[in-house]
């Protein structure tokens, strides 16, 4: 029996997932809607060095122009970079920032979501919010398939609605965890569960893999 495969990031961030995944059926109900909030966006467009640990925070900031940022991981290095800027990376962990933030050798802006999962030793600035959404008609229909349906979690608090949502379901639900946080914040129904080796795109594509593989082996 194959597996469902249930993805809540927001739409852009699923689909490209989901092109990783082409085996699987794949359907796509974000549990958060990214919306823009007002800010001091000159603040940001001065800014000599910014930190970013989402890349849905880099079009705040304006052009790079060859300004430094700090990137939590490689897909918002690659956005920053497309928008001019001169990136450093770390490994996908926000503590992962922190020696880069001590070399920095000047002042940092954090711009990032109204939910911070983790707070860093610079000035921080909300540029966007959350904005938690039901599960839609396609979701509800999977959870309620006899096949197993794998639930990536791609964060804590998306673990957490989704969590309050999906209690009622009828389907075996396989998580995969991006990070320990998300798989402790994860309280709904468990069939199986493990945790990505690493907090990346790749990583999570391997851990889907993975789980459904279980199954056929």
């Amino acid at each position: 029996m194959t597996a469902g495969l249930l993805l809540t990031r927001p739409e852009a961030d699923s689909r490209r997932f989901a092109a990783m995944l082409p085996e699987f059926r794949a359907v796509i109900s974000p549990i958060l809607r990214i919306e823009p909030v007002a800010h001091d966006a000159s603040r940001l467009r001065a800014a000599r060095g910014l930190v970013f640990t989402s890349a849905h925070a880099v079009a705040s900031a304006g052009p790079g122009r060859g300004r430094l940022a700090l990137c939590v991981g490689g897909r918002t290095a690659q956005v920053a970079r497309a928008a001019g800027f001169m990136t450093r990376e770390g490994n996908g962990f926000a503590d992962s920032l922190l020696p880069l933030i001590e070399s920095a050798e000047m002042p940092l802006i954090h711009p990032h979501g109204r939910h911070l999962a983790r707070e860093l030793p610079v000035e921080g600035m909300v540029v966007y919010d959350q904005i938690a959404q039901p599960l839609n008609a396609d979701a509800r229909a999977l959870l309620t398939c006899e096949a197993p349906v794998l639930l990536p979690l791609f964060s804590p608090r998306s673990a957490r609605l989704l969590a309050a949502q999906t209690g009622e379901s009828c389907a075996e639900l396989w998580i995969v965890a991006i990070s320990p946080a998300a798989a402790v914040a994860w309280s709904g129904p468990c069939s199986r569960q493990i945790t990505a080796a690493g907090p990346t795109a790749d990583a999570m594509a391997a851990a889907i893999r993975l789980m459904a593989g279980m199954e056929q082996s």
